[in-house]
């Protein structure tokens, strides 16, 4: 059985003002380097067979400075394509679209949550089918959520009781036969 460690990435300037970042590739903030660099002491490469992280420079940058730089390039595991709404906060957006909420109403020119789910579904096959005892994914937001929601096999809309903050490391794995959250952002 594989134990799942989930990275969500460092702050970005996007990420600290709420703004959605999905394609838009950020680097990480001051603040967001040292919070990576804080995780090296967390997190040993050694422990992992699988090391996977999203394509976009702010999970890559968390990932080096975290210590993780024989890591593999996974595109599923990039953030939810907002679309219409990139670089836009959710106030902005219930602005436009009264009462908005990603788990429910998507992306308009995005993706659907369909899409993600078939994305994180295809990563959390390749976790369980590696073999290893221990893999880790550096990825993103909403993206992360997502991937827990497919481990857990729980409907989309309960990605909204799961919030992730910047530089946390979550663990998936299984609980005697059941798929369970062992840790959640730490």
């Amino acid at each position: 059985m594989t134990d799942l460690y989930l990275v969500r990435h460092g702050e970005t300037e996007w990420s600290k003002s709420g703004r959605h970042t999905s394609v838009t590739d950020l680097d990480l903030t001051d603040n967001g380097v040292e919070q990576a660099q804080r995780l090296h002491s967390r997190l040993d490469p050694a422990d992992f067979g699988l090391i996977l992280c999203s394509p976009r420079l702010r999970a890559q940058h968390t990932a080096r400075l975290a210590g993780f730089g024989n890591f593999e390039v996974e595109e599923d595991l990039a953030e939810w394509n907002y679309g219409d709404y990139e670089g836009m906060t959710s106030v902005e957006i219930r602005k436009q679209h009264e009462g908005w909420r990603i788990w429910f109403n998507g992306c308009p020119g995005g993706e659907t949550a369909e899409h993600i789910r078939e994305r994180m579904t295809r990563v959390v096959k390749r976790v369980r089918d590696s073999g290893v005892d221990k893999a880790i994914c550096f990825a993103h937001g909403h993206s992360i959520r997502t991937l827990a929601l497919c481990w857990l096999d729980f409907p989309i809309i309960f990605g909204q009781s799961f919030p992730l903050n910047v530089a946390t490391v979550s663990v998936l794995g299984k609980e005697k036969e059941s798929w369970a959250v062992l840790r959640w952002n730490s």
